[in-house]
């Protein structure tokens, strides 16, 4: 592991900041955000990580980091965004313990599944493994809450709409507080990221289905919340059906979508007990 802090990592020739913090020498925790957030929306949870004797690594993904935004909606596939991350943890120079949220989490599902010599465990946040959430489309109302997906597949259109204040109802109706809501406008549309990280569900069509994630063969935790506007139940609990290990379903009643921001503590908790901080 590196003996000093690591602010940025490549993968080709794109270049990824990276927060690096805790204790230097602490157990490596990689942190993936998601859509519409940045590195930033890990702050409290890693702060309650570091007192369990965590060094945590939260990059600034594709699409968001300022040196890592290529244009095409083809370099959003899964398969560049587990290499990104590989990059990561071949800069870390061992495995670790690997935790994301919203896209975060589905990156994280592929990652683990794919490269299960490269991660401790996994706990991810809101997001059900891709499988789970695929056989919830035709099963449940899990469609007619995707609708969103359908609309971003539109050209300029989304750019329009997440650009302007008509936005900010959306976002407050998915649970968002208003600092939130200001940090969206100021990383994403002030900052020019909008157009890759839409990009990540323009990608979703070009998927090819040997990319989709398998099993996942390392110890697994999925929390979710039930009043997730996003995701429901069914797509929830049918990611155990796609971990070959040690498996947690964790609930967290009456909380929305935006975990990490809202309930740091728990999250860290359950976060400390998948990766064994606590007995550390």
């Amino acid at each position: 592991m590196p003996s000093e802090r690591l602010t940025e990592f490549s993968n080709g020739d794109l270049v990824f900041d990276v927060l690096d913090s805790g204790p230097i020498d602490g157990t490596p925790v990689v942190l993936l955000h998601g859509f519409p957030q940045r590195a930033s929306s890990w702050h409290d949870v890693s702060a309650h990580l570091h007192s369990k004797g965590a060094r945590t690594f939260a990059p600034d993904q594709r699409g968001c980091s300022p040196r890592a935004r290529p244009r095409s909606r083809f370099a959003y596939r899964a398969p560049q965004l587990v290499g990104d991350i590989n990059a990561l943890v071949t800069a870390i120079g061992q495995p670790v313990h690997l935790v994301g949220h919203d896209w975060g989490s589905a990156v994280s599902w592929a990652v683990a599944a794919k490269h299960p010599e490269s991660i401790a465990s996994l706990t991810a946040v809101s997001i059900p493994h891709p499988m789970a959430y695929t056989r919830s489309l035709a099963r449940s109302n899990q469609l007619l809450k995707s609708y969103y997906i359908l609309l971003f597949q539109l050209p300029w259109l989304p750019e329009r709409w997440l650009s302007s204040r008509i936005v900010d109802r959306f976002l407050r109706g998915s649970g968002m507080t208003p600092q939130m809501i200001e940090s969206y406008h100021n990383d994403y549309v002030k900052h020019g990221a909008l157009r890759g990280c839409i990009s990540y569900y323009r990608s979703i069509p070009a998927t090819n289905p040997r990319d989709m994630p398998d099993k996942v063969r390392v110890p697994t935790a999925f929390v979710w919340s039930d009043g997730d506007q996003f995701i429901n139940r069914t797509a929830a609990v049918g990611s155990a059906r796609y971990v070959d290990a040690d498996y947690v379903f964790e609930q967290m009643p009456g909380m929305s979508h935006w975990i990490p921001e809202q309930r740091p503590a728990e999250l860290a908790e359950i976060i400390a007990r998948r990766a064994g901080l606590e007995a550390a």
